[in-house]
């Protein structure tokens, strides 16, 4: 035990700083402030926090482990009709709400897993994407449960800790969407900084090599994918308590498709580049829908090409290329 103190010691010291930089408080400041900067658009800004922590749960799979998914949907799915459910069935309380959909989707992304693992990224690509597919059918055939193509209504949400109730301005909403998002974006940080999240970042780039230095590689990316899978479905959860309403979109091919969008445009294997990436593309959405509502996706399309052909590494990458070059002519 004495002479491996050493190596421990040795290994601690590689492991990446995970002391808070002042550009990362400022962009949690930010998005406190727009709570009072911009009250009429809360709605928009709670929906742009459970995605940015949607695919947040994508980037661990895909930007520190090098899992592929094209179905990540079906664990932010599972979240939202599991929280719905919970809340149409008379139990509206929101925290209890968000630990049920996380513990059924862990549950289900790891018994995926074991599928997940064993293949190539073409096979995990069919693997997610059947999954999704599958789940997204069965929500439309139990229409007596999920309400099939009419969706899940008649969810009423209690209080948040049983002193705010949810308003129609969205404050609460946001709010509260702010705080769980943050709380979990820290266990995900966390996480990443870890001996466990370097080992993924290994796997990554060599898996062959890693179980000679004794990393259960298998073990690994079961649990990462998970944890993944649980993350989607808090934002799901997320999702359905603060709109009421879950509809089969939340189960569909569009929505996975779009989150991977999200996360090449704000930079994989960042955190940070999730939360922008899926900042951009719905205030540009948003935006561009408003000004011609028939053609606005061909100008979204032409935005996200002109960015990712400029800072092939997302807006992040392409903001430390910068850096480092204005760093490099002082």
């Amino acid at each position: 035990m004495a002479a491996a103190e050493p190596t421990m010691a040795a290994v601690a010291s590689r492991l990446p700083n995970d002391r808070w930089r002042p550009l990362e408080a400022v962009f949690w400041l930010l998005a406190v402030a727009a709570y009072f900067v911009f009250p009429t658009g809360l709605l928009l800004g709670s929906q742009v926090l459970i995605v940015g922590l949607f695919a947040v749960s994508l980037d661990l799979i895909l930007g520190y482990a090098g899992i592929v998914s094209l179905g990540h949907a079906a664990f932010f799915g599972v979240g939202a009709y599991a929280a719905g459910l919970l809340a149409a069935h008379g139990w509206g309380e929101p925290i209890s709400g968000l630990f049920a959909g996380a513990a059924v989707a862990a549950v289900l992304g790891y018994a995926v897993s074991f599928l997940v693992v064993r293949g190539t990224d073409l096979t995990r690509l069919m693997v997610t994407l059947g999954i999704g597919l599958m789940l997204w059918e069965a929500a439309n055939r139990a229409a007596f449960l999920t309400g099939g193509v009419d969706g899940l209504s008649g969810i009423t949400m209690g209080k948040v800790l049983g002193l705010w109730s949810f308003d129609m301005a969205g404050r609460t909403a946001y709010a509260y969407a702010l705080v769980v998002v943050f709380v979990v974006f820290l266990i995900a940080r966390r996480l990443v900084s870890s001996p466990f999240g370097m080992s993924l970042q290994g796997i990554r780039e060599n898996r062959q090599r890693m179980p000679a230095i004794g990393t259960p590689v298998a073990r690994r990316l079961r649990a990462v994918f998970a944890v993944s899978a649980a993350m989607a479905a808090v934002a799901g959860a997320l999702f359905a308590q603060t709109t009421q309403f879950v509809g089969l979109d939340v189960l569909g091919f569009p929505r996975s498709a779009e989150l991977m969008i999200m996360l090449v445009l704000g930079g994989t294997g960042r955190l940070y580049g999730a939360m922008i990436g899926a900042a951009v593309f719905m205030l540009a959405q948003d935006y561009l829908s408003g000004i011609n509502p028939v053609y606005w996706e061909f100008w979204l399309g032409l935005g996200l090409v002109v960015i990712v052909l400029a800072a092939p590494g997302g807006i992040l990458g392409g903001a430390e290329r910068l850096w480092r070059r204005w760093k490099g002519t002082r």
